[in-house]
């Protein structure tokens, strides 16, 4: 399994991208914010392009896949009470991050992801066979496949968000991805020192 360490200088650098790409008055998921003729909401319709689309589009049933390993690792027994934290935290974090994406898609009048788009091959998605074979590993073995998985699942996604904040319009949507970039190399690197400790 490949394994990629971030420079403190380089997560530093991601963070201060972060924090200057976020904005304080996050949309709320599910709200219509459509309705009143708002030139608000026209000047967020307009001011996402495509690459914020796919952005979207391609994260979200990422996401979704992440929850989905997260919920098998933490439905066996004997599992590495680290390796269960951080299945807990991932679903934590990518839980509301997919109803935000949710919510941008229908503000743009884009159709909404589902699980059948994927992430695309080389998005760091699994097939059927890796759900499998996480499905019937026990134990130590569990725990190790869900981090091998993970590390590359996350790097599909740093990629994918990456591209985000090169070519990406919207100020929230590439405030998100630089926070997906920083959040889960921190998260490689976790993943990385339990594997080196098992």
């Amino acid at each position: 399994m490949r394994r990629r360490t971030a420079a403190p200088a380089a997560l530093a650098l991601l963070a201060a991208l972060t924090l200057g790409g976020c904005s304080d008055d996050a949309r709320e998921p599910g709200a219509d914010h459509r309705g009143h003729g708002s030139a608000d909401a026209q000047t967020e319709r307009a001011d996402a392009n495509e690459a914020d689309v796919m952005f979207a589009t391609m994260m979200i049933p990422h996401h979704e896949q992440a929850i989905e390993m997260s919920d098998l690792i933490l439905a066996k027994d004997g599992i590495d009470p680290r390796v269960r934290a951080l299945a807990e935290e991932i679903k934590q974090a990518q839980a509301p991050e997919i109803e935000q994406l949710r919510g941008w898609l229908a503000d743009w009048d884009a159709p909404t992801a589902d699980a059948s788009h994927g992430g695309g091959h080389g998005a760091g998605m699994m097939d059927e066979q890796d759900m499998a074979a996480l499905e019937d590993a026990e134990g130590d073995r569990a725990s190790r496949l869900f981090l091998e998985q993970m590390i590359e699942h996350h790097e599909g996604a740093i990629d994918m968000a990456r591209s985000e904040v090169a070519d990406g319009r919207h100020p929230d949507a590439v405030g998100l991805a630089g926070s997906i970039v920083a959040t889960q190399l921190l998260e490689i690197e976790r993943m990385n020192d339990l594997l080196e400790q098992s």
